[in-house]
C-alpha cells in the first residue's frame, strides 16, 4: 500500500464546504460562511506528529463482500491499531498539544473503552497521571485492558453519558485536564489522520462508511475526505438502539436520548457532540442505521470470514452493507474496522445467539413417555439425518405433565434453516408432538 506522503503537510487547499441537508448532493453545498472547527492543515499536522508512533494498519479488499453486496470492499484494519482502536490517534494528539502545567495535573477521561486505552497510552508516554471513569457495564477487557496501561479506573453508571456526568465532578474535584471523547478540535484533527491513510492507500475511492458514537471520526475523516476527494459519498453509520445523531439530524439540532441500548457499546453515545455535529450536517451525505442482529452478524461474518476479531462498532459499516441498508454497486467503498477490544464472553454471546439465528443451533421441545428406551427412538431419527446433539435436558416434575410423561429439551448442531425444517417434519410425520423452542417476548 502506498504511504501518506510528508511533504503534503503543508496543506492541499481547505475542504469544500456543504451546506444543508446531510443528504444534499457536494456541488449545491460548496459555499457556506461558517468555518470548520477543523482544517485539513491541522489533520496534516496531526498525521506528521502520529506517524512515527502508530501504526499505519493494512487496507485489504474483500472478494466475499464483493460477491455478496457488488461493491468493491476495502477493509481498513484499525482494530489492529494500537490499543486495538483508532481513538489512539486522537488521544495521542490531544496530549501532545497540552502544556507542562496540564501534564502536572495529570488527566482525566469519560469512555466506554476505547478512548479510555488511548488516553492511557498516551499518558504513560508522557508519564503523567491518568484517571478514566467508564460506565459499569464496559467490557472487561477494556477495563483490564486501560489499568494495564497505568491508568486508575473509576466505574461509575450504565452509559458513557453516566460516566461522562462522573468524570466531570472529578474534574472539579480534582483540577485534571479534561480529555473529551470527541467533541475537540485535536481529538477531530487526530481521528481524521485515518481518513488520510485510506484515502492515501485508495485515492479513487467512491464512498465511506463510518460507524458514529459521538461522531469524533467521521468529523475528522470527512474533513480529510472532502479537501482530498470532494466528491465521495459520506455515510454515517449508528446502532438502532442509540441513534443520536440520526435523531440530531432529523431534529436539525443535537439531541439527548433518553435511553439507549445496543450490543455496540463503543457508539452508545445518548447525544452527538456540538463541534462534530456541526461537521456531520455540512459534510455527510447521511447517516443510517443498523439493528442489533445485523451487527452481531457483521461480527461473525468478519470473523469466520475474513479472520479479523471485530467489536460491534467496529463492524457497523460492514452490517450496514451485508443488511441491504446500504446498496453501492459498483462502487469502491471504504470500511474502517474502527475496533477489536469485544470481551471473549460476549464472543461466545454473539457465536451462538448467531448460530442460532443462521439455523446452525437449532432448540427443541417435545413430551417423551417416561419409558425405556423411548428417548433413543426420538434420537434415532435426528441420527439419520446426521445432526449432532449437543445437549439434552430432561424434566419430570410439573403441574403441566400428566403423569408417566416427561419434557425434553435438545440443543441441535444443524447445517442451516431448511434441515431444521426438514427434522421437524420427520419427527411429527412419526407421531412426536415437537415445537421449536421460543424467547418470551
Amino acid at each position: 500500500m502506498r504511504v501518506v506522503n510528508d511533504d503534503h503537510a503543508t496543506g492541499t487547499g481547505e475542504p469544500a464546504d456543504r451546506g444543508g441537508t446531510p443528504s444534499a448532493t457536494p456541488a449545491a453545498v460548496l459555499s457556506s460562511s461558517t468555518a470548520l472547527p477543523v482544517t485539513i492543515a491541522d489533520i496534516w499536522e496531526a498525521y506528521k506528529l502520529l506517524k512515527p508512533l502508530l501504526h499505519h494498519t493494512p487496507l485489504t479488499p474483500s472478494r466475499t463482500l464483493r460477491e455478496m453486496t457488488g461493491a468493491e470492499v476495502y477493509l481498513k484494519a484499525e482494530n489492529m491499531q494500537r490499543s486495538g482502536s483508532f481513538k489512539v490517534r486522537g488521544a495521542s494528539f490531544k496530549l501532545s498539544r497540552l502544556s507542562e502545567q496540564d501534564y502536572q495535573r495529570g488527566v482525566i477521561a469519560a469512555s466506554a473503552g476505547n478512548h479510555a486505552q488511548g488516553v492511557a497510552i498516551a499518558a504513560a508516554q508522557h508519564k503523567i497521571p491518568c484517571t478514566i471513569v467508564m460506565p459499569e457495564t464496559a467490557p472487561l477487557a477494556k477495563v483490564m485492558a486501560t489499568q494495564g496501561y497505568g491508568a486508575e479506573v473509576v466505574l461509575h453508571g450504565f452509559t458513557y453519558d453516566d460516566a461522562y456526568q462522573r468524570c466531570l465532578e472529578l474534574r472539579e474535584q480534582t483540577g485534571a485536564t479534561f480529555i473529551h471523547a470527541f467533541d475537540d478540535p485535536d481529538i477531530i484533527a487526530g481521528q481524521g489522520t485515518l481518513g488520510l491513510e485510506m484515502l492515501s492507500d485508495l485515492p479513487d475511492a467512491d464512498a465511506i462508511l463510518v460507524p458514529i458514537g459521538g461522531g469524533g471520526l467521521i468529523a475528522g475523516i470527512a474533513i480529510a475526505a472532502r479537501a482530498l476527494r470532494p466528491n465521495i459519498t459520506i455515510i454515517g453509520v449508528q446502532a438502532a438502539g442509540a441513534p443520536s445523531c440520526r435523531s440530531s439530524l432529523d431534529a436539525g439540532k443535537p439531541l439527548e436520548l433518553p435511553a439507549i441500548t445496543t450490543v455496540a457499546d463503543g457508539i452508545a453515545v445518548k447525544r452527538p457532540g456540538e463541534l462534530t455535529f456541526s461537521v456531520i450536517q455540512r459534510l455527510v451525505d447521511d447517516v443510517v442505521l443498523v439493528d442489533d442482529e445485523a451487527i452481531i452478524s457483521a461480527v461473525l461474518f468478519l470473523m469466520e470470514r475474513c479472520k479479523m476479531l471485530v467489536e460491534g462498532a467496529g463492524a457497523a459499516g460492514v452490517a450496514a452493507l451485508l443488511s441491504g441498508t446500504v446498496k453501492l454497486p459498483g462502487k469502491k467503498v471504504l470500511v474502517p474496522l474502527t475496533g477489536g477490544n469485544i470481551d471473549i464472553n460476549l464472543v461466545g454471546r454473539f457465536i451462538e445467539h448467531g448460530l442460532a439465528a443462521a439455523g446452525r443451533y437449532f432448540v427443541i421441545h417435545t413430551r417423551l413417555e417416561d419409558r425405556p428406551g423411548e428417548l433413543m427412538r426420538f434420537l434415532g431419527i435426528i441420527a439419520d439425518m446426521r445432526i449432532n446433539v449437543i445437549d439434552v435436558r430432561h424434566q419430570r416434575i410439573s403441574s403441566h405433565l400428566p403423569i408417566m410423561q416427561r419434557e425434553e429439551t435438545l440443543t441441535l448442531e444443524t447445517r442451516d434453516r431448511a434441515q431444521c425444517e426438514q427434522l421437524l417434519e420427520r419427527l411429527r410425520a412419526a407421531g412426536y408432538v415437537v415445537e421449536e423452542a421460543q424467547s418470551l417476548d
